[in-house]
């Protein structure tokens, strides 16, 4: 199955598929131990005191997103 990014209302960024063919670090390169996980839920909103990882503190910040793709001009 592929990797699949979705953007929550308001919410994290849901990573779902075969993430055994995701590699996720940090800025130094240490990887993120996601193994035998089905989905991940990433933070957006910048407030989660588990970053990279949604610790639901978007909903208590009444963090506001856009969702929708923008299409290109021209």
């Amino acid at each position: 199955m592929p990797i699949n990014v979705t953007a929550k209302k308001n919410g994290p960024y849901i990573v779902s598929g075969d993430l055994s063919q995701l590699a996720l670090t940090d800025p130094e390169g240490n990887k993120y131990d996601i193994a035998g996980k089905q989905a991940i839920a990433l933070c957006r909103c910048g407030g989660s005191v588990n970053k990279p990882f949604c610790d639901g503190t978007h909903s208590k910040l009444g963090f506001q997103a856009a969702e929708a793709a923008v299409k290109q001009q021209g």
